[in-house]
């Protein structure tokens, strides 16, 4: 038996929760006293996985998975598990993967966890803490399966090295029709994507406009961050729908979110409660985001955050 990850790539680039995958998946597979395993798709870099722990990588290069197809990957999944008689598959917690689990649980006759934030404290049978109402709570479940699927929650784990000698193996697969076709995928054209940021920054309706929305886009520069809004600003068409983040938008567990103008409506504060550490700046006090934040700014958006940009210039010069 082993442990086989499935790690996401972006543009053929390893994503960051692929090596999150792997430090988690390392120590799994230590605590059981097993391999770990990995599989990726259509990827360029997965020799660097050998520095987190991996032991064997299934490569699979086929232009049929270009353009993501659950289904398809799916059962490129479950062909590595097979191959390497895994009986723990782990996946993050991306859109993708969210739709992939159910119909590889299915496939495979697995029992299914998602939203996982640390080790197991059982092997067998395998018992795992997850997540559960909106980050409100946490639940033990206990999969008794012969195979399980567990989906690690964002930032749960971290990245920790662990060298190893990673033997890669060209992996094909046949039988690739499906009833579903990919016509076409648009992206948003951020340069740092939601999904990966470390650093979130988040404008509302107390921007009072599309054309202020140079304060979100300035400071985000200076922190390297992903930028976002809430669900009224991009129904008002201020931003695009891909930077709705929220309960009914892109959830978001990243290390740190700040939230400029949001008054934060429960539906908001329920998507983004998984961040680390949130900060609001808002005029004003009852504002509900005060009673979820870490920190709170009370004072005008307008004149806190031009300064709170030009100190961190200052910062950063100081400690370049």
């Amino acid at each position: 038996m082993s442990i086989l990850i499935y790690t996401e790539n972006e543009n053929g680039n390893l994503k960051k929760s692929a090596f999150e995958l792997a430090s988690y998946g390392k120590a799994l597979a230590d605590n059981a006293n097993t391999a770990l395993n990995a599989i990726t798709i259509n990827s360029n870099n997965e020799s660097d996985l050998a520095a987190y722990g991996v032991e064997k990588t299934f490569k699979l290069v086929n232009n049929a998975f270009d353009e993501f197809n659950a289904n398809k990957y799916a059962h490129a999944i479950a062909e590595a598990a097979k191959k390497c008689n895994a009986n723990i598959i782990i996946l993050s917690s991306s859109a993708n993967s969210k739709y992939l689990a159910p119909l590889l649980a299915v496939k495979m006759e697995a029992a299914y966890a998602s939203n996982v934030v640390e080790l197991p404290s059982e092997i067998e049978p395998l018992k795992v803490k997850r997540s559960a109402f909106s980050n409100k709570a946490f639940s033990i479940q206990e999969l008794s399966s012969p195979t399980k699927i567990i989906s690690l929650a964002k930032n749960a784990y971290g990245i920790h090295e662990n060298k190893s000698s990673n033997t890669i193996l060209d992996f094909e697969i046949a039988d690739l029709s499906d009833k579903i076709v990919v016509t076409s995928v648009d992206k948003s054209s951020d340069k740092v994507s939601i999904a990966d940021a470390e650093i979130v920054i988040s404008g509302g309706r107390g921007l009072k406009g599309p054309e202020n929305w140079n304060l979100i886009e300035d400071l985000a520069d200076v922190l390297g961050a992903a930028t976002a809004c809430s669900k009224p600003v991009s129904d008002l068409g201020w931003r695009p729908h891909s930077e709705h983040v929220g309960q009914t938008g892109k959830p978001v567990a990243s290390n740190l979110y700040i939230a400029i103008g949001i008054s934060g409506a429960i539906q908001h504060l329920a998507g983004v409660n998984s961040s680390k550490v949130k900060v609001v700046i808002n005029t004003d006090p009852e504002a509900p985001f005060f009673k979820a934040a870490d920190y709170g700014i009370v004072g005008d958006a307008f004149e806190v955050v031009p300064e709170l940009i030009e100190k961190l210039k200052v910062f950063k010069t100081e400690n370049a």
